[in-house]
């Protein structure tokens, strides 16, 4: 179901269907594709019934290809509560699961992951999770277990996989630093020290910052009963080499940087069900995008891993094959008619290059013909 989110305000975009301008098969590959440019997309699909992954593991698994090389914009999925209401779900809808592609010039190219705690806190993943940025189709899976483990695949290849409780902030931490710990007094933490046996030199301090000028000569007209007495400006002294400064050597009693020691964190409680989302009724995709044309497609959700990884396979070894055999031979044609038309250029502007100059030469010779200025 679309969204009726920002159709008010003239920013909803429209979702079209398409498989695109390279696919494996039209009919099949088929997908939901953003279709104008600086748009909102939301829209939602009902599972039919409120589901729980309760003692099962959670599978998350969908395609997109972001065939107009997505300069700025998100590509992720979102699972929803049965609270959900699908006319009005947007950016401001609770959710339990965010994941997928998330690109925005350079400095924006991760695979977002966020999961939602019992009090709907949004976690984001500390891990930095890449994305694929090319224009072909590619699997997102995401497989979060009953034993609070969880994995992020790209193509059935394995980019990240952890404990949830280390890579999201549903816990407090098991340690914390020991409020009474103290730097012992005899630390030293110095990592140089003086050089006892660098002396300043003998004299160091009485070398003057400027002297006379040895080439100054009074100038020519300079009279000191009515200029006064001349005197010499001063210049750099080459001699002054500043403020003498000791010289440091690396400290032999350096101990390192001290830090106070952790400690069992007497808040932390642990939880067997980091991994368990009671509440699962919608499947979405709420999205913002500079520029439009990705294409969503193979949206699954499963608790059964290994069907999600032969689905994702079938596909890689039918469709994604065909669709980059395709690619390649509509590149290769582009390059080929890109190239032909870079040779017409060059030749038409040759061309054009040649007739100047004959043009140019018939001038030159009407002009000089005999008898012409005599008419």
């Amino acid at each position: 179901m679309v969204s009726d989110w920002k159709a008010d305000e003239g920013l909803r975009g429209e979702f079209v269907l398409s498989a695109g301008k390279w696919f494996g098969d039209a009919v099949e590959d088929l997908g939901i594709q953003t279709s104008g440019d600086a748009r909102f997309y939301a829209a939602s699909a009902d599972f039919g019934k409120t589901i729980s992954n309760a003692g099962k593991t959670l599978v998350v698994q969908f395609s997109v290809k972001h065939e107009q090389k997505l300069d700025c914009g998100g590509g992720y999925i979102k699972l929803l509560a049965s609270t959900t209401d699908q006319k009005t779900f947007g950016g401001d809808t609770p959710y339990a699961v965010m994941f997928g592609p998330d690109i925005c010039g350079s400095a924006t190219k991760r695979t977002h992951l966020i999961l939602t705690d019992k009090k709907g806190n949004n976690l984001l993943t500390k891990k930095t999770i890449p994305c694929k940025t090319d224009t072909l189709t590619h699997i997102y899976t995401l497989v979060v277990n009953a034993d609070n483990t969880y994995s992020v695949l790209i193509d059935n290849a394995e980019k990240e996989t952890g404990l949830l409780e280390e890579h999201f902030d549903f816990l407090l931490p098991k340690t914390v630093t020991d409020p009474a710990a103290r730097k012992p007094l005899d630390w030293d933490d110095r990592r140089e020290v003086p050089d006892v046996t660098d002396v300043k030199p003998e004299g160091h301090d009485d070398v003057p910052e400027a002297v006379t000028d040895p080439d100054a000569r009074k100038p020519e007209g300079w009279h000191d009963d009515d200029d006064g007495e001349w005197e010499a400006p001063l210049v750099k002294n080459p001699l002054f080499k500043g403020p003498w400064v000791q010289k440091q050597i690396d400290n032999p009693n350096f101990a390192g940087t001290w830090t106070a020691p952790e400690i069992p964190n007497p808040a932390y409680v642990p939880s067997a069900d980091l991994y368990l989302f009671h509440d699962l009724r919608y499947v979405g995709f709420e999205l913002w995008q500079v520029t439009a044309g990705s294409i969503f497609d193979n949206v699954l959700v499963t608790d059964d891993a290994q069907y999600a990884f032969a689905a994702a396979d079938a596909f890689l070894e039918n469709s994604k094959l065909a669709e980059t055999k395709m690619f390649e031979l509509a590149t290769a044609k582009q390059k080929t008619e890109n190239e032909a038309e870079a040779k017409r250029l060059q030749e038409e502007a040759e061309t054009n290059a040649a007739a100047e100059n004959t043009f140019g030469d018939y001038e030159h010779s009407a002009e000089d013909e005999p008898g012409k200025d005599e008419l």
